[in-house]
């Protein structure tokens, strides 16, 4: 199996971006993210409730929160967004987290703030297998906010869709440099023997917008935060 390194968020404490990415293709729809972070309030309907299911999308919104940056989004040269980030605008461990998709949960036991859940059959191609990662489920000083349901080292423990997993945290590995307080998901490929792939590189993943329903690829979005469109 492959250890997943955890995604890099240029938000720390709330709010920090590089001025390079804020001029780059997606600059309007970061503004919109960075207005939202610093007054959640401002703008409820960005706000997206646990367990929306948008129109006949196979998955559940995991979080209530704003989908903030978009896969294939990049933070610096080189960089592909391997998932979608969504922020609760609360504090780290206090927005629960739930399963978008039944399957076999497992947690390595090195994992201090992720899980993975494989679905035997992928709900857009049955014929395949699929795997839904989710990460920063921690504090800045590795602390987990994981439930103890799943106590590092599961395997294979078979959960429904809605099932609690933990809460948002800000784990980056560094104390010193925390990430915003987020939920990173991806859709990870299996590599065809049964295991999960390296999360970090984009090819290895899935566009989720097919599977939550909403325009979640940063080339086709540019300028809009997404939304459930039912």
């Amino acid at each position: 199996m492959v250890v997943f390194a955890l995604c890099g968020v240029l938000l720390v404490g709330g709010i920090l971006l590089a001025t390079t990415f804020l001029r780059g293709r997606t600059s309007a729809r970061t503004a919109q993210v960075l207005a939202w972070l610093r007054n959640p309030d401002s703008r409820p309907e960005l706000k997206i409730a646990r367990g929306s299911v948008c129109g006949d999308a196979p998955f559940a919104f995991p979080a209530d929160g704003m989908v903030g940056f978009l896969w294939n989004d990049s933070f610096r040269p080189g960089h592909h967004h391997a998932g979608i980030d969504i922020f609760s605008g609360a504090d780290a461990g206090t927005t629960p987290n739930y399963a978008t998709y039944a399957g076999y949960l497992t947690r390595e036991a090195d994992w201090v703030s992720s899980v993975i859940v494989r679905a035997p059959k992928d709900p857009l191609d049955p014929s395949r297998q699929v795997w839904v990662y989710y990460t920063h489920m921690a504090d800045r000083n590795g602390n987990s906010f994981i439930s103890p349901e799943f106590p590092p080292g599961t395997k294979e423990v078979y959960i429904e869709a809605g099932t609690f997993l933990g809460y948002m945290g800000n784990y980056s590995g560094n104390p010193a440099n925390p990430v915003g307080v987020h939920l990173h998901v991806s859709v990870v490929k299996d590599d065809g023997e049964g295991n999960y792939t390296n999360e970090l590189d984009i090819r290895n993943t899935y566009d989720p917008s097919p599977y939550f329903g909403m325009r979640l690829n940063a080339d086709e979005n540019k300028d809009t935060i997404p939304v459930c469109e039912r």
